[in-house]
């Protein structure tokens, strides 16, 4: 029983989600086409705007890769791996059609060297045969946005495990030509799970334990790299009346997730990240290393839950709180009060 009341403790203390600044830098022009690109990376990871632009084009992203040490639950320290220094790495958006160039530079002080394979990428490795970078050096790669979707990018450095374990994951959505039905607010969500040398709860700096990475046994699965990372001020907001669209996926590297918003149904899921959506659905299966795209209207205020419905997870750090302001619809959802309880009349049958 305590070490299901430290878990639940974990769920509602204050803690940040790792991160720092990420510099772009301004990439050489050159005779390429139709003028380049090359978009703001923000952190912590949010999503970036939708593509307006008709034509394909040239993207420019430069991504830094970064070992550091952050909160994974309160009083709990780890040494993440990461794209951009946030967990997951920032979000990458084109059009399919459009030429991605990524520099790919991976920090002096790392220990480790690092790539990127993106399962956008049509090519050996996804991108990492020729973006493996040792610390302090830099690596690049160009290819074509051939298919649209919502795909997870991750680090495929040996071992890719680990890697991936330690935070190395995040998204590339490929817009369509004519874009995603537009909604009022999107988000970039991901879940992944860690495995520590302590128990889960257990405060300190906690290591990477392989072995229990190998058993597929974490003592964390987390949204956004923390057991806080969507709550409190870092919580998804929206109003009565509007629309929401979460772009989620599973970094692993190996939990497959049932992902689920307690008392909302989703109007529209692209499973797969593919562009062919399903509706009305209630838990939307996501693999490691795959993603989805849930849209929902909002018609009753009050606060949702976002969770793995593998639901014992939730005392292992996966949830989330999406906050809805706004008037109550009594004629939707509203108390009956407290009563006696009634006999059903079956008794003896």
């Amino acid at each position: 029983m305590k070490g299901h009341l430290t878990a639940i403790a974990l769920l509602v203390g204050g803690l940040a989600v790792v991160g720092c600044s990420t510099a772009v830098s301004p990439a050489p022009s050159g005779p390429r086409g139709p003028a380049s690109v090359t978009p703001e990376l923000v952190s912590p990871p949010r999503t970036p705007a939708p593509i307006d632009r008709s034509e394909p084009t040239v993207v420019r992203y430069e991504v830094e890769t970064i070992e550091q040490t952050g909160q994974l639950a309160e009083g709990v320290e780890y040494r993440y791996w990461t794209f951009g220094g946030t967990v997951p790495g920032p979000m990458l958006r084109v059009r399919q059609g459009d030429t991605v160039e990524i520099s790919l530079k991976n920090a002096s002080g790392s220990r480790n060297p690092h790539s990127i394979d993106l399962h956008a990428v049509t090519g050996p490795g996804g991108g990492a045969a020729v973006t493996q970078t040792g610390p302090g050096l830099s690596t690049g790669l160009r290819f074509k946005a051939l298919n649209p979707g919502l795909y997870v990018y991750h680090c495929a450095t040996p071992p890719v495990p680990e890697h991936v374990a330690n935070g190395m994951y995040g998204l590339i959505l490929v817009e369509p030509p004519g874009g995603l039905p537009r909604v009022d607010h999107e988000y970039y969500v991901m879940q992944g799970d860690f495995y520590t040398q302590g128990s889960l709860g257990q405060s300190g700096s906690q290591s990477f334990a392989p072995d229990k990475m190998l058993a597929e046994n974490p003592e964390y699965v987390v949204f956004n790299g923390s057991t806080t990372g969507l709550v409190g001020d870092k919580a998804l907001a929206a109003r009565v009346g509007e629309t929401v669209r979460i772009y989620f996926g599973v970094g692993g590297p190996n939990m497959t997730s049932s992902f689920h918003v307690i008392g909302e149904i989703f109007d529209r899921v692209y499973p797969e990240g593919a562009m062919e959506p399903l509706t009305n659905v209630q838990t939307t299966r996501v693999p490691a290393g795959g993603a989805a795209i849930v849209d929902m209207k909002l018609e009753v205020p009050g606060a949702y839950l976002l969770v793995d419905h593998s639901l014992s997870r939730l005392l292992r750090g996966a949830v989330g709180h999406l906050n809805v302001a706004g008037e109550p619809a009594p004629w939707l959802y509203t108390s009956m009060g407290a009563s006696p309880a009634q006999s059903s009349g079956m008794a003896g049958h």
